[in-house]
This record gives structure tokens, sequence and C-alpha cells, in this order.
């Protein structure tokens, strides 16, 4: 599996069934080529106009699933959602 077929995956929040959004970006060990985190856009200010302030970086430990249009991850949203 490429990066860009990640970026193509919605995730979903599987403790409240809520959408996150599209993978971004990924985290990963450059020594040993492990992906550390996922990245995912947090939620748009004003309707999208503003842009966002914060993503969303969610462990790759937790990730439960991935399958062929989503990606299901079981997180607790205040504790992986970061403010830029």
């Amino acid at each position: 599996m490429r990066i860009c077929d990640l970026q193509e995956k919605e995730v979903i929040n599987v403790c409240d069934c809520r959408r996150l959004g599209f993978v971004a970006d990924l985290d990963f060990d450059i020594c040993n080529g492990q992906i550390l985190a996922l990245i995912v856009p947090g939620p748009a200010q004003f309707c999208g106009f503003l842009g966002r302030d914060s993503e969303y970086v969610i462990p790759f430990c937790q990730v439960r699933q991935i399958g062929e249009d989503i990606i299901l991850v079981d997180i607790k949203i205040d504790e992986c959602q970061v403010r830029r």
C-alpha cells in the first residue's frame, strides 16, 4: 500500500462513529521505516473560510482496521487533537 492510497481513505472513530476526515500526512520513523501516526486535518472554522487551526495526530497503534474505503481508529478526540 502506498501513502497516496491512505490519503484516499476516510478516517472514522469507532468510539463515537464520528467522521474525522481524510489522511493528509503521515509521521514515520526514518530509521526503521515504521509509521508512527496518521495526521488528519481538524474541523474547519466558520464554514471553511478561515481554514483550520488544529489537526488530529492519531498514533498508528490506535488504528483498528484499514479497509477499501475507510480507516477505523479507536481514539479519544481530546487526546489526539493538536493546535497549530
